[in-house]
């Protein structure tokens, strides 16, 4: 699934491209993505509009129009958006095409069609305010170790189920998960109530560190995702744990163990994890 660092680059991969892009054509497919495609609003709010900005919240892309409307798109388990000259041969799963005004077209695909795309007017949004549910992002200022500890309080939720929490965290999804407590030490089924200060210190030290490194890196080609060149990702080079059960850690040579935590494959190494 694409998280943070994948939405991220997509955005910077895309902002050069279409800023200030005329959306000129909209094509979509009949099929359904998990939500159906917003036909009305889309032809409505979005065509012949100008893109004046992208943004990203959490895993979610923004698309901020001239007229003030907002379309939200969220990429799912296998969604990606790529470029391509409007000639270009279609692929089988392009759900959604946005012809530009230069001749290019920016390409909604969604193997399995878990993402969706949503469209808001100025007032919609506003009113509706839909990420005001989110928790602060692993790169701004208001993600500490003393906001952590105070939400974790004396619970015994998994630390790594506590950062999954879109409410808690925003961005974080499974792969980073099992990462940011491999680099932090910490076993991902430690209780979020018996973490101290200092542990919530490594975990906001790596959690940006890890996600602003995979940035840099393109993301990561796990489940499918490619950049908005259509080019993969290459971080799952350097993953110390996900995805590496039975192999011996890089740091230790100690078999990497998996189980299942919350129903999520969970990725961790005995000896360097305590």
């Amino acid at each position: 699934m694409p998280e943070l660092p994948e939405v991220e680059v997509i955005k910077m991969g895309l902002t050069p491209h279409v800023i200030d892009r005329t959306v000129t054509e909209i094509f979509s497919s009949p099929k359904k993505l998990r939500l159906p495609i917003p036909v009305k609003k889309l032809d409505q709010f979005i065509k012949n509009q100008r893109i004046q900005a992208i943004h990203r919240r959490a895993k979610y892309l923004l698309f901020e129009m001239t007229n003030g409307a907002m379309m939200i798109i969220h990429l799912g388990m296998s969604g990606k958006l790529t470029l391509s000259p409007a000639r270009a041969p279609q692929a089988i799963h392009d759900h959604l095409r946005f012809r530009l005004d230069n001749e290019m077209e920016m390409r909604f695909n969604d193997t399995r069609r878990f993402g969706f795309v949503q469209v808001m007017d100025r007032e919609e949004f506003a009113k509706k305010k839909p990420f005001e549910h989110l928790g602060p992002e692993p790169l701004e200022e208001n993600f500490t170790a003393s906001y952590l500890k105070k939400k974790a309080g004396q619970r015994v939720q998994p630390i790594k189920n506590f950062l999954m929490d879109s409410r808690m965290v925003a961005g974080i999804g499974n792969i980073y998960a099992n990462e940011i407590l491999f680099y932090s030490n910490i076993l991902p089924t430690t209780p979020i109530g018996s973490l101290t200060l200092p542990m919530w210190e490594r975990i906001v030290h790596f959690s940006r560190e890890v996600l602003a490194r995979a940035i840099r890196s393109g993301g990561s080609t796990i489940a499918d995702f490619v950049g908005s060149s259509g080019k993969p990702g290459y971080f799952q080079l350097e993953l110390m744990v996900y995805g590496r059960a039975d192999e011996p850690c890089k740091l230790c040579i100690t078999p990497i163990s998996k189980i299942v935590i919350g129903g999520r494959a969970t990725y961790f190494c005995p000896r360097c994890q305590k």
